[in-house]
């Protein structure tokens, strides 16, 4: 499909127009922000919509916010936002807002009250939760709890970072740009946290959220959804190949990371929490309804 543009003629303000030659492919509507009456501008060549909007990048600041399929408190949540994250806003009403995730592109609805302007993020949170204080003061009331990997914007001040909604002990944040080194250390700091469908670290997580977060406080981006990481989670590993700590374990629509050569850390909904079991009892809890349970093994670096 090819796209020619061409300004209007005299004096009204330049616009653009479309023309739009072929037919419009379809994408994955996870990761592409298209719907009937409107669609991401930077979509423009490549599908077809009656309008086209252009993000505006916005900040989550509540702990977490819930990433939603349809814009009503009662749809499925299919991801999370945490404090400090961008959405990518296309359209946005009294109530809510429609676009994507910065950190991976996937697409849905957040509560318009949970976000506001960009920020200059400079901290994020590396224990598991840290109180929000309303003084620099330990004694002082706690305002709120935001989870491990929250971002903002902070000045020191003492022994606590300032920011917008309060103060953050410094022995609970660091440096935006200091990452981790292990995944499965980082993967470990979410054990016992409940299993909770769509959720990223706020109050609970699902099996590729964890494997999201763990990767992303290493630095490393990875896709939403189980099945796009399966395919953009470093490479495949033989079927022989002796596992090690760090490798990726895919079942059908569930992933995990192996802690050791036997043993798997994964949040699941069997448990209903994230914990560490052996990978054999895993694959027989799942042979009862899949002839094959284990359908891919990833490994980063070699």
């Amino acid at each position: 499909m090819n796209v020619t543009t061409s300004p209007t003629q005299g004096t009204a303000p330049e616009r653009i127009r479309f023309k739009l030659d072929g037919r419009s492919v379809k994408l994955d509507p996870r990761v592409h922000a298209a719907r009937g009456d409107l669609a991401d501008l930077a979509l423009a060549g490549i599908l077809f919509s009656a309008h086209y909007a252009r993000a505006v990048e916005l900040t989550c600041v509540a702990a977490g916010a819930p990433v939603l399929a349809g814009d009503t408190p009662k749809a499925q949540a299919v991801s999370e936002l945490l404090r400090g994250e961008s959405f990518h806003a296309l359209d946005v009403t009294t109530d809510w807002a429609w676009g994507f995730c910065g950190h991976d592109g996937y697409v849905g609805y957040v509560r318009r009250e949970a976000l506001d302007v960009r920020e200059v993020i400079n901290s994020r949170i590396i224990t598991g939760t840290a109180p929000l204080f309303s003084a620099p003061d330990i004694k002082s009331p706690v305002a709120d709890y935001w989870p491990r990997g929250a971002r903002f914007a902070a000045e020191a001040a003492g022994d606590f970072f300032a920011c917008a909604e309060g103060y953050i002990h410094q022995r609970h944040a660091g440096d935006i740009a200091a990452l981790e080194r292990d995944w499965v250390d980082v993967a470990k700091a979410y054990l016992g946290q409940p299993y909770v469908w769509g959720g990223r670290g706020h109050r609970g997580i699902d099996c590729s959220g964890l494997v999201q977060v763990a990767l992303g406080q290493c630095g490393i981006k990875a896709p939403r959804d189980t099945d796009l990481q399966r395919e953009g989670i470093g490479s495949p590993l033989p079927s022989d190949a002796p596992l090690r700590r760090g490798d990726f374990i895919f079942f059908p629509g569930h992933v995990g990371i192996m802690t050791d050569s036997d043993n798997i850390l994964h949040a699941n909904a069997h448990w209903m929490a994230v914990v560490i079991e052996p990978l054999a009892e895993v694959v027989g809890r799942l042979a009862a309804d899949h002839a094959k349970p284990i359908i891919a093994r990833r490994r980063i670096g070699a």
